[in-house]
């Protein structure tokens, strides 16, 4: 996985994202989908500079997992590492879900504690600027 799709995985997990469901690395016909939440007949797909180069194999692939009854949405890597929260909304919005934004996630705080001390996207390194 490209440091882009560990870092969503990180959000989409364990039904974090508003108790939707996802799976990575979904074998769908021949093709292996970044994320599909099957529920909602969904796929994510995070692209990198090279799918600039791959425009033909992707509208096939696309026009393949459509004819399957899936909703492609595609992301640039750039844009889930530095706009995490409103790729995060969109997915939400795709889902048709009007959750604001997920559960941050819990930094650790010792043993056995779940205890929440500070908001994820209040820190300067997550903090999304509009």
């Amino acid at each position: 996985m490209t440091l882009a799709e560990q870092h969503l995985w990180y959000f989409l997990r364990k039904k974090q994202l508003n108790g939707i469901k996802f799976r990575r690395q979904q074998t769908i016909g021949s093709y292996i989908a970044d994320f599909v939440s099957m529920e909602h007949k969904l796929i994510i797909e995070l692209d990198g500079g090279q799918h600039a180069e791959q425009i033909v194999y992707d509208n096939a692939r696309t026009e393949f997992l459509n004819s399957q009854g899936y909703r492609v949405v595609r992301f640039w890597n750039n844009e889930v590492l530095q706009n995490t929260e409103a790729v995060l909304e969109q997915i939400l919005k795709y889902c048709g879900s009007d959750c604001p934004h997920p559960n941050p996630p819990p930094l650790e705080t010792g043993e056995g504690t779940n205890e929440w001390k500070i908001d994820y996207f209040r820190l300067p390194e997550n903090k999304i600027n509009r």
